[in-house]
């Protein structure tokens, strides 16, 4: 009864029963994030199996979002399961093989930079992008690397100038990469759509 979301924290005025340790803000505002985002996958897609699968995607990169923000670290226990299960639903759904392009052409993106520049991401980014890829085909994730690309540049392009981050100071991609999987969830095929049509024109 103390881990129902949201309604605990704000019950136990953010601090645990037992020990009257805080409790982080951290853990409502995730919650809170989750909540939004099943409710946007579902007003999205409907009641349907796409909402299924919207949701799972969605709280996997927000899980993942946290943890990067937090360590520094994208665990291998959410993008491992994810490629798999982003294939698998590829499978399902008879798109395979837009499914194994995108875990192929996500995670061999991110090999060849890691190979020019061993500093610049790691295996954990790959690894993500590699799930992304098999949940939304190599064409939506094309697009859901330039969100994150272009968001994360401006990002770091302000810390730099506000000071907040120094040039060696590490900077999260993970979350980016997040933000451009959920943008592509959301709107990726249209914007792909939109795209190509202007080379028919």
């Amino acid at each position: 009864h103390d881990n129902v979301p949201v309604l605990s924290f704000a019950a136990l005025r953010g601090h645990c029963r037992a020990c009257g340790t805080a409790i982080s803000w951290r853990y409502p505002c995730v919650e809170l994030l989750t909540a939004a985002a099943f409710a946007s996958a579902f007003l999205a897609f409907g009641p349907t199996v796409s909402f299924v699968v919207a949701s799972a995607l969605l709280a996997a990169l927000i899980a993942v979002a946290a943890i990067d923000l937090e360590r520094q670290i994208i665990p291998d226990a959410i993008t491992l399961p994810g490629i798999l299960a982003g294939l698998l639903i590829g499978v399902g759904t008879g798109r395979w093989l837009d499914s194994l392009l995108g875990a192929v052409v996500g995670g061999g993106l991110f090999f060849a930079i890691i190979v020019i520049q061993p500093s610049g991401m790691g295996g954990g980014d790959l690894k993500l992008s590699a799930m992304l890829g098999a949940f939304l085909g190599w064409k939506v994730l094309l697009f859901a690397l330039f969100v994150a690309v272009s968001v994360g540049g401006v990002v770091a392009v302000g810390a730099l100038a506000t000071g907040i981050r120094g040039r060696k100071d590490p900077i999260p991609f993970g979350p980016f990469l997040a933000l451009g999987g959920a943008t592509g969830l959301f709107w990726g095929k249209e914007v792909v759509a939109w795209y190509l049509r202007g080379f028919a024109g």
